[in-house]
């Protein structure tokens, strides 16, 4: 995971081709019923055959059945999958045998104390995405709220750990972001948006390029 930028969510070929020509990594996929993101599988299909071959396509699932993740993996045919919700260590495990294919667990953070549970998913999750917890309270999504946590907290962070930063970044704060953390991976949903689930092509672009100076940058000062 080097200089690694996603967009997720995903859900237009207009807003897909912008992520494409601005260079994204990784595109996602939501299939999340309750999220304003989230794409059948007709349409899913029709994306992720449009990005094939031109970046990594990550479909993200939340608290999947087995049948569900079937029916994504045989139609999106994604190179990973991100598990966003509860899912146990075994879960994931299983999820990533049973399907094979590298998995990204989704982990909510709002204090240190929720970054040692990453010490559980080690053997299970081939990436970590590190999000803002959820509000509390009925209906809030597992992620895509547009929040962030204290980034200072992942400062004691292994720099070896396969993590992406995710919650509350957009294209103004990103550089700051990957400054203050160290990632070398970023994600984005909400923060190039117009409105919950509806991107913004000059957005995405703008994101891409401030990430991609950030991680100049840093390479640079090196």
């Amino acid at each position: 995971m080097d200089n690694l930028v996603k967009i997720c969510g995903l859900s237009t070929p207009e807003t897909l081709d912008a992520a494409l020509s601005a260079g994204a990594d990784w595109v996602g996929f939501v299939r999340f019923p309750r999220s304003p993101r989230h794409v059948d599988l007709d349409v899913g299909r029709d994306l992720s055959g449009r990005a094939k071959g031109r970046a990594l396509r990550v479909v993200l699932l939340v608290d999947a059945e087995d049948a569900d993740i079937a029916d994504a993996l045989a139609a999106l045919e994604p190179d990973l999958l991100q598990l966003h919700g509860h899912e146990t260590p075994q879960r994931v495990a299983a999820v990533r045998a049973a399907f094979g294919r590298p998995v990204v667990k989704a982990l909510g953070v709002a204090d240190a104390s929720d970054l040692a549970a990453l010490g559980s998913y080690g053997g299970a999750a081939d990436h970590f995405l590190l999000d803002a917890k959820p509000p509390r309270g009925q209906g809030a999504l597992p992620g895509g709220n547009g929040l962030s946590f204290d980034w200072r907290l992942l400062a004691g962070l292994d720099p070896g750990l396969p993590f992406m930063l995710s919650g509350g970044l957009n294209p103004d704060n990103v550089a700051e972001a990957i400054r203050l953390t160290g990632t070398r991976a970023v994600d984005v949903s909400s923060g190039v948006e117009v409105r919950p689930g509806i991107k913004d092509p000059g957005k995405i672009e703008a994101f891409v390029k401030a990430a991609r100076a950030a991680y100049a940058d840093r390479t640079h000062s090196h």
